[in-house]
């Protein structure tokens, strides 16, 4: 997982609320048993102009010229809310968004979002309408930059800062989850491991060598 240290790119506002997993990635789209080809159904009751069909809808942000290249989310309150499917993380990610800068997130949408790499801001309301503004007055010149190592979001002159739990933003500064931040220790689960095997070797012992489960 690639490491969020300092992020700078285009910012495109979608300023709702409650902007759920089914709107991020709707349930149709969800037909791949990988995270490859996700991004092409992000947001897609909105982004195209039929259920299931592929002609963008010029209305919406992330088909505006001035948006090509997004990489940052400006949203309102609750946004991931509704089922927790990681597919809309996931969708989210190979689109090439890095952060989601949002008044409130869905609880389970946002520990998705740590463990796949992209950052989770929260901003109140008025900082949020402040950055939008701010951005929509030329996206390509007006680039927001997140600074997770100073908890910071900079727009030109304009500046935030947030909060992130340590335990959370130690995961994206060093680009880990779960597993790979447990793979960390492996040298001492080896060894543990091997201790194991020597005081139960019988519950190691190769499936030959048993009946049923009975060691022989």
């Amino acid at each position: 997982m690639k490491p969020f240290v300092t992020h700078t790119g285009i910012a495109a506002p979608l300023l709702r609320r409650n902007i759920d997993t089914d709107a991020i990635i709707p349930s149709r789209e969800m037909k791949r048993v990988s995270k490859r080809g996700l991004g092409e159904g992000l947001f897609a009751g909105w982004r195209y102009t039929l259920p299931g069909g592929r002609e963008r809808n010029p209305a919406f942000v992330l088909n505006q010229p001035e948006y090509t290249g997004t990489s940052i989310l400006v949203a309102l309150d609750n946004f991931g809310c509704g089922s927790s499917r990681e597919h809309a993380v996931w969708a989210l990610a190979e689109y090439g968004i890095r952060a989601v800068v949002a008044s409130g997130f869905g609880a389970i949408f946002h520990t998705n979002c740590i463990r796949n790499g992209i950052l989770p801001v929260r901003l109140d309301e008025h900082s949020i309408e402040a950055l939008a503004e701010r951005v929509q007055q030329d996206p390509q010149n007006n680039q927001v930059t997140i600074d997770l190592q100073c908890c910071l979001v900079r727009c030109g002159d304009l500046l935030w800062p947030f909060s992130l739990e340590e335990s959370a933003r130690y995961l994206l500064l060093n680009g880990l989850d779960p597993i790979a931040l447990t793979l960390r220790q492996r040298k001492e689960i080896d060894v543990f491991e091997q201790a194991r095997r020597k005081a139960r070797a019988w519950a190691y012992a190769p499936m030959e060598d048993c009946v049923e489960g009975v060691l022989l």
